[in-house]
């Protein structure tokens, strides 16, 4: 994928071509093909126009509404491929969005200091820290705040204190980050990036929930 580094205030969510035509490869082509929810904010005509071109029947875009292909026979039920199939959020298939965030600016924290509403998390000893764009607003859950170890500068690095409305706070100890640098929150393990079952685990939220919102609140591009 291409790097997620921006000027804009804004995180952002990459929505790959190539994954989710991986994760449709395999399905038979007979059914429908979930783009509900906006195809969990990946965007119901970017899916769609894969299915489309794969051969799938059409696709679901709610409990009622189906669009279905060319001259293709309407279907009598509903069944579709789930989008969680589709956006590479269940085992065996490849993640198909990548969220990130990018740093603002990077300051000393010493020991003693705290971070953020509440100063829930307190330096224990001298490091430094990362303000970086994505909140709470952009889809960026409350709870992965202490939780959450987000890739910057090639290796896992904690959020720490409360995730705020717009923005979070990274402890990036010694490493060498910059303004401008990438962070991402989710992603593919295969990259060594937060996946979404680690977002699941500390939220105890579903998949489809945690993802959805990004989207929607976020700024999308759609990547090969």
């Amino acid at each position: 994928m291409e790097p997620l580094v921006s000027s804009r205030t804004l995180p952002l969510l990459q929505v790959s071509r190539s994954a989710i035509q991986r994760n449709l490869e395999p399905l038979d082509r007979r059914a429908l093909v979930s783009v509900e929810h906006d195809a969990l904010g990946m965007g119901a005509e970017v899916v769609g126009e894969i299915a489309r071109i794969l051969g799938f029947l059409g696709v679901r875009m709610n409990a009622d509404g189906i669009e279905v292909f060319d001259d293709k026979p309407r279907p009598r039920g509903g069944e579709a491929h789930g989008i969680d199939v589709v956006a590479g959020l269940v085992d065996g298939t490849t993640p198909a969005v990548r969220f990130a965030g990018h740093v603002l600016g990077v300051k000393d924290l010493k020991a003693g200091e705290g971070v953020s509403y509440g100063y829930t998390f307190v330096a224990p000893t001298d490091t430094r820290v990362a303000l970086v764009t994505g909140g709470y607003a952009q889809g960026l859950v409350r709870a992965l705040g202490n939780n959450l170890d987000p890739l910057v500068a090639g290796a896992r690095r904690r959020i720490v204190g409360r995730v705020a409305m717009d923005v979070c706070v990274v402890d990036i100890g010694d490493a060498s980050v910059h303004a401008g640098e990438d962070v991402v929150f989710l992603g593919d393990s295969e990259r060594g990036e937060p996946t979404i079952a680690e977002w699941a685990k500390i939220t105890g939220m579903q998949a489809e929930e945690l993802v959805a919102p990004l989207g929607l609140r976020a700024r999308r591009e759609v990547v090969a």
